[in-house]
């Protein structure tokens, strides 16, 4: 009997722990582009740890031509899209807002849930195949590799947890740190593709035998570049970091005169750093692939090879020497955990921004802790399922990357035609058809991408709709101005008795407002003529959660007083006018209702999908969450 006292305050401790906000990302004045184009560097640039060993696999001896390809789609296509995309969303919101913003009512918020889906399959992903791929260079460490060989498993768990034990203690991303991470690399890995096409102008028959084999696969270039064209959708992940480049974008420093409408020297150091990232890392893609394609043997990429996963290092410790292969393996783990904790930034700080506007997340799911507990749940999960495998993780990492570009072409597509840019619109439109040829496929080749993503789809959607339902007596109004009329309204009745009755109306005619009258006056017993004021909801977008409410008073046929607001539900917004002017008046005020006609189970779903339905008890319902004192609850009046 003593032990719940004694447990309840440890309850209550762990409770303010698990719920305490944490910020991701704080506010600065800005750095320049090329300091923040580290921040995404450590997501795109650390592909490099394991790109080169996968396309080889999906490619073969055409690893070199099929990246060249991928290349080509990364400069004609997804950067151009991508420097759009900074240009029509400046503030961080990426592809996804865009889409949102063309796309109204339930369809847009249902399709907003969908791309979130493919974003958590992306960013997800990101964490595990990274921390997959930093086990596979641990343990395939000369000096590491008879003590962890066996456990890829277990240390790409441990990697994890050491990630959302991180998170959990309060992490701040450093740009400093990324800048640091960013240049190690980028050095060593020019060091080593350096040393390994030197090995290849070293060796003259190196290119006349690829160059044979090619012939002898594939008959004539016209095949060859025909196959790479059909296999170059599986290196689709080497393709990723652009939507990530577009999320930093607050970070980056804009001119003296930069507004927040028209951030234009933000804008032009986003495109600075998309366009400096793509050709960066298009070089090295390239040179990386032609290298360990003709120096490292096809058996070594397989599974069980040393240089599965880990193609460039496979090569600094060839020709390098193990120490410098040690000082190698030690920048790509530490850059590939720092992707990893970029990607579960990114989750922290997408995830708030819709959910909770939406009215479709948990009250907790403003808090960080409880996302990095779930997220860190669903990368175990996941790395379990693929038992930490880079090569099985590859596909559906690229699809969640190829969603995201598909999304953001067409997002870019429609925005260049409601523009009237002609000409900008049908090469927007080809890139969005390229892309989608190679987001279908991808998915038919490897559809654990869209397994995955569907899992992650399902369960937001399903949270989504239990926690709306949960939510929907809120108020749900942020804030509500009153202009100068409808002020004299109220100020004139809170000397006698505030009546505020609830009207829909679709003609405004004379007629329909004697008849209410008439009506109240029967149904309650009202003076003769009563002193009412009243309110008129029109529902803009039901799919909307809250927003601010602008309360504009008018005078009908020179004798009604009316009160209309827009917003997305007519009871919760009845509700918290009347507790609006409760406050402002001192007075509790009167609402009159009539009994809505119908089913009532369809009257509930009418209130949950377009914001109408059942007014008069669902009023009361907000009121009586929103005020639990019912003597100064507005008093509710139904005839």
């Amino acid at each position: 009997m003593t032990a719940a006292p004694a447990t309840a305050p440890l309850r209550r401790r762990a409770r303010e722990w698990l719920v305490t906000e944490g910020e991701i990302h704080h506010a600065d004045d800005g750095k320049p582009w090329w300091k923040v184009m580290c921040l995404t560097g450590v997501d795109y640039f650390s592909t490099l740890g394991y790109q080169p060993g996968i396309a080889a696999l999906a490619a073969g001896l055409l690893s070199p031509i099929a990246t060249l390809v991928l290349v080509a789609l990364t400069l004609l296509g997804a950067l151009p899209v991508y420097r759009r995309v900074a240009e029509e969303s400046p503030h961080g919101e990426g592809s996804i807002a865009m889409l949102e913003r063309l796309l109204s009512f339930w369809k847009g918020k249902l399709f907003v849930l969908t791309l979130l889906g493919f974003a958590a399959t992306d960013f997800i992903i990101t964490m595990t195949l990274s921390a997959a791929d930093a086990s596979a260079h641990l343990i395939e460490n000369p000096g590491l590799r008879p003590y962890l060989s066996g456990h890829q498993v277990v240390i790409t768990l441990v990697l994890l947890a050491l990630l959302g034990a991180v998170f959990l203690r309060g992490f701040t991303e450093a740009i400093g740190v990324a800048v640091a991470l960013v240049a190690a690399y980028l050095v060593l890995n020019t060091v080593v593709i350096g040393v390994a096409l030197w090995q290849v102008a070293t060796h003259p028959h190196l290119v006349p035998d690829w160059g044979s084999a090619l012939t002898t696969q594939h008959g004539n270039p016209v095949a060859m570049v025909g196959v790479s064209l059909i296999v170059f959708p599986k290196l689709a992940l080497g393709m990723s970091g652009f939507e990530t480049g577009v999320a930093v974008m607050p970070h980056i420093a804009g001119d003296p005169g930069d507004t927040e409408d028209r951030p234009t020297g933000r804008i032009r150091g986003a495109r600075r750093l998309l366009t400096t990232a793509a050709v960066l890392m298009s070089v090295f893609l390239v040179t990386s692939a032609f290298v360990t394609t003709l120096l490292i043997p096809a058996h070594e990429f397989r599974a069980g090879g040393h240089a599965n996963g880990r193609a460039l290092a496979f090569l600094a410790h060839d020709y390098l020497g193990n120490a410098f292969g040690t000082v190698y393996d030690a920048s790509t783990i530490a850059i590939l955990w720092f992707a990893g904790a970029s990607a579960m930034a990114g989750m922290l700080n997408l995830i708030p921004r819709y959910l909770p506007r939406y009215g479709m997340s948990p009250e907790w799911a403003g808090a960080v802790r409880p996302l990095v507990l779930i997220l860190t749940g669903a990368a175990f999960l996941i790395t379990w399922l693929f038992h930490a495998s880079v090569d099985g993780q590859g596909g559906a990492y690229a699809t969640g990357v190829l969603v995201l570009f598909t999304s953001a072409a067409t997002a870019v597509t429609l925005a260049a035609r409601r523009a009237g840019q002609r000409y900008r619109t049908v090469g927007f439109a080809v890139i969005t058809l390229v892309l989608a040829y190679t987001t279908v496929s991808n998915v038919l080749e490897r559809p654990d991408g869209v397994k995955i993503g569907a899992c992650f789809i399902g369960a937001i959607v399903a949270v989504s709709i239990a926690s709306r339902i949960k939510r929907v007596f809120e108020l749900r109004a942020t804030e509500i101005d009153f202009d100068a009329t409808s002020q004299v309204f109220l100020r004139d009745c809170a000397r006698r008795t505030i009546r505020l009755v609830a009207h829909k109306t679709e003609r405004r005619a004379l007629e329909e407002y004697d008849d209410k009258v008439r009506r109240i006056r029967r149904d309650h017993d009202l003076p003769s003529d009563p002193d009412v004021i009243f309110v008129e909801v029109t529902v803009v977008d039901p799919s909307d959660f809250e927003g601010r409410l602008q309360a504009r008073g008018e005078v009908l046929h020179d004798r009604y007083r009316v009160i209309s607001v827009n917003a997305s539900s007519v009871p919760n917004a009845l509700a918290a006018l009347a507790l609006r002017i409760r406050d402002d008046t001192g007075v509790i005020p009167h609402v009159y209702f009539e009994w809505t006609e119908g089913n009532p189970v369809q009257q509930l779903l009418r209130f949950l999908l377009f914001g109408s339905g059942e007014v008069a008890p669902v009023t009361r319902e907000v009121l009586r969450r929103a005020e639990p004192d019912p003597a100064r609850r507005p008093h509710v009046h139904v005839g």
